[in-house]
C-alpha cells in the first residue's frame, strides 16, 4: 500500500490548496456549501493529478532507473508493475470526472480547468515535456487551473491582480526547477535541459519573482481587495511574502532539487513562515 501511495504522489497534494484561493480570499471559508465543494473539488483535483504522475512515470520508467534519486521510484525499482500502474491511473480518472460531475454541474470553468490540465499533461508526458518554454509553460499552466477550478466549483470571481500573482509565482517556481535540475542532473534525465543555460533560467526566475512582489503588492492595495475585505491591513503582509521569497530563493541556491514541494517539506523554518502568513492572512480576513 505504501507504494502505491508514493506512486500517487500523496505530498504533492499540497500544490491543490491553490484551488481554495478564491474560497478564503472571498471571505466565504466558513460556507458550508461551498467549503464542502472545495473539498471535494481537492479531493478530484487530487486523483486526477496522481493519475498524471503515475503516466509520467510510465513513461520516464527506464530514465529514472539512471536517475541517483528517481531509481527509487515504485515504478523505476519495480515495486509495482507497469499493468497495475495503468489500472489505477485509469481507475483514479475516472473517480475524479466522477466527483467533479456531482460538484461542477455545467461549470464552463470547472470542466474546462480539469480537462484542460488532464490534456495538457498527457500532452506533456507524450513528448511535450521535451520542448523548451512550452514544458514551463504547462507546468505553469497547472497551478493556474487549480486556482480557476476553484473558481469555478465554488462560482466565485478571482481578482486579476491574484490572477497575476499566481501566474508570476508559477514561472518562477517552474524555471526554478529547471535551474537545479540543470546543475544537478545536466540532461540525463530530462532531455529539454539541453536547451537551457543557467543565466537566462537565473534572469528570468528572478523577473518572475519580482513580478509576483508587485503583483500580489498591488492585489493588497487593490481598491475592490479593501472594499471586499473592509480594511487594508492586507498590505503589512508584504513584507513577510518578501521574506518567504527569500528564504526559498537561499534554498533554491544551495543543494536543493528545485521541486516546489520538496523545498518546503524539507526546511522547516520555510514552513513556519508560510503557516505564519497564513494565520496572518485569516485573521485579517476573517477577525478584523
Amino acid at each position: 500500500m505504501k507504494e502505491y501511495l508514493k506512486l500517487m504522489r500523496v505530498h504533492h497534494y499540497m500544490k491543490n490548496g491553490l484551488i481554495f484561493t478564491p474560497l478564503i480570499f472571498s471571505g466565504s471559508l466558513f460556507n458550508p456549501y461551498l467549503l464542502i465543494n472545495s473539498l471535494l473539488g481537492f479531493l478530484a483535483f487530487s486523483l486526477i493529478a496522481s493519475a498524471i504522475y503515475i503516466i509520467n512515470d510510465i513513461q520516464d520508467v527506464e530514465l529514472d532507473r539512471l536517475h541517483p534519486t528517481k531509481c527509487k521510484r515504485p515504478l523505476a525499482a519495480n515495486e509495482i508493475s507497469l499493468v497495475n500502474a495503468k489500472a489505477l491511473a485509469g481507475v483514479l480518472i475516472i473517480l475524479a470526472i466522477g466527483i467533479n460531475y456531482f460538484i461542477a454541474g455545467n461549470s464552463f470553468i470547472a470542466w474546462t480547468s480539469l480537462l484542460l490540465y488532464l490534456g495538457l499533461n498527457l500532452a506533456y508526458s507524450n513528448g511535450l515535456k521535451n520542448l523548451p518554454i512550452i514544458d514551463v509553460a504547462i507546468l505553469v499552466s497547472g497551478f493556474v487551473f487549480r486556482v480557476l477550478y476553484g473558481a469555478g466549483i465554488t462560482g466565485i470571481e478571482i481578482s486579476s491582480w491574484l490572477y497575476l500573482t499566481v501566474i508570476a509565482m508559477s514561472f518562477y517556481l517552474g524555471l526554478g526547477k529547471r535551474r537545479n535540475e540543470l546543475i544537478n542532473q545536466k540532461n540525463v534525465s530530462r532531455k529539454v535541459l539541453k536547451y537551457y543555460n543557467q543565466g537566462f533560467l537565473d534572469k528570468n526566475m528572478y523577473m518572475s519573482l519580482a513580478l509576483t512582489i508587485a503583483f500580489y503588492s498591488l492585489w493588497t492595495v487593490d481598491p475592490v481587495t479593501i472594499a471586499r475585505l473592509s480594511n487594508d491591513y492586507l498590505v503589512w503582509t508584504v513584507p513577510l511574502v518578501i521574506l518567504i521569497c527569500m528564504k526559498y530563493s537561499l534554498n533554491i541556491e544551495g543543494d536543493s532539487d528545485g521541486d516546489p514541494v520538496e523545498v518546503i517539506i524539507k526546511d522547516k523554518i520555510l514552513m513556519g513562515m508560510v503557516a505564519l502568513f497564513v494565520f496572518i492572512t485569516l485573521g485579517i480576513i476573517y477577525i478584523w
